[in-house]
C-alpha cells in the first residue's frame, strides 16, 4: 500500500510512502489534514515539492556551491547519527536484567510519603486564633472553611485533595507531615496568610511492584546500557584515530 503511485512529476514516482513521511513531520498539525480534502492538499504539496526539484535541477542549482556545502554537512551529520544509532540499537534489556535491578534499587522506585488535607485561609492570626476557638467550640471544620477561607478550596470544606512532599509551600509543608491524622494545627504563616490544617491522611510511600513499574525501570536500564556502550565506543574510537584538540 505504501508503495502506491499517487502522483507522476516530470517522470518520478510520488507514492504513498512519501505521503506517510509528509504526515510524520507534521506532527500535531497533521490532524489538520484529516480526511480526503486534507489528504489533496498534502498530495498537492508533494507535487510541489517535485516540481521545486525539476527547476532546481534545470536552473543547475545542484551544482551551486553554497548547496553543495550544505549538502555536504546534512550528509556528514545524518551519517554521524545513523552510527550512534546503529550503534546504540544494538542495547538491549530483558525482563530478567531489569528486575535484577529493581530488586537491588527498591528504594529507587519507592513512591514517596503523600498526605490528604484541609486548610482555612486567612489574613491575620488573631483571626485565625478566634476560628479555631469556634471549631475547638463545636464548629466543624469544614463549616469554618466555607464561611471563613478566602481560598477557593472553601467550596470543598477546605479539601485541598492528596499531594506529595514539593508541591506546597514549606511552612505548609513542614505542619503537615509533622500532624497525624486527624489533628488540626495551630496557625500557620506562610507567603499566602495564615493556615489553620486539619490531616486527613498521612501516607508514608510504599515499596512498588516489579510489574506495577517494569517499562520505568527497563527505560532506566537502557539508558545506563546506551551510556555504557556510548562510553566504551568513544575510548575504542579515541585509540584507533587520531584526535588533536587545539
Amino acid at each position: 500500500m505504501e508503495n502506491k503511485v499517487i502522483a507522476v512529476v516530470d517522470g518520478r514516482e510520488v507514492t504513498e510512502s512519501h505521503l506517510v513521511s509528509l504526515v510524520q513531520s507534521l506532527g500535531q498539525n497533521a490532524a489538520r489534514f484529516a480526511g480526503e480534502g486534507g489528504r489533496k492538499q498534502l498530495v498537492e504539496e508533494l507535487i510541489t515539492q517535485e516540481l521545486f526539484y525539476s527547476d532546481a535541477i534545470a536552473n543547475g542549482l545542484d551544482k551551486d556551491a553554497e548547496f553543495l556545502a550544505a549538502a555536504e554537512n546534512m550528509y556528514n551529520t545524518l551519517l554521524k547519527q545513523y552510527a550512534l544509532s546503529k550503534l546504540l540499537g544494538t542495547v538491549t534489556v530483558s525482563d530478567e536484567e531489569a528486575e535484577s535491578y529493581f530488586n537491588d534499587h527498591k528504594d529507587t522506585f519507592k513512591s514517596g510519603p503523600s498526605a490528604r488535607a484541609s486548610h482555612i485561609l486567612v489574613d491575620s492570626k488573631e483571626q485565625a486564633e478566634t476560628i479555631l476557638e469556634e471549631i475547638n467550640g463545636g464548629l466543624s471544620f469544614e463549616e469554618a472553611a466555607s464561611k471563613y477561607s478566602s481560598c477557593p478550596s472553601r467550596e470543598r470544606g477546605g479539601d485541598l485533595g492528596e499531594f506529595g512532599k514539593g508541591q506546597m509551600v514549606p511552612e505548609f509543608e513542614n505542619a503537615v507531615f509533622n500532624m497525624k491524622a486527624g489533628e488540626v494545627s495551630a496557625p500557620i504563616q506562610t507567603q499566602f496568610g495564615y493556615h489553620i490544617i486539619k490531616v486527613a491522611s498521612i501516607n508514608e510511600g510504599e515499596d512498588a511492584k516489579f510489574e506495577d513499574v517494569k517499562d520505568r525501570v527497563k527505560q532506566f536500564v537502557m539508558s545506563m546500557k546506551h551510556n555504557e556502550v556510548y562510553t566504551a565506543k568513544q575510548a575504542e574510537l579515541k585509540a584507533k584515530y587520531t584526535v588533536e584538540v587545539k
